[in-house]
């Protein structure tokens, strides 16, 4: 015989999963604006907030893609 489905512990599961989807989605927001903030008062940024879009590719080191992107600012 089968088991009852326990609705409740899926629920909690779900509820779980998202509280900390969006706890990390808080956590980056907090980080973004630590950044900006540091940014904009000349200062350094904190050794723990790294930008993932300031890592430069091999590809763009080399030269590999020089000519197909527009200049960023």
């Amino acid at each position: 015989m089968a088991r009852r489905p326990n609705y409740g512990l899926q629920r909690s599961e779900v509820n779980r999963a998202k509280q900390a989807k969006n706890e990390a989605k808080q956590r980056e927001r907090e980080e973004a604006v630590a950044r900006r903030k540091a940014a904009r008062e000349g200062r350094d940024l904190p050794p723990d907030a790294e930008d993932p879009e300031a890592e430069v590719s091999e590809a763009e080191v080399s030269g590999a893609d020089a000519g197909t992107k527009p200049p960023q600012d």
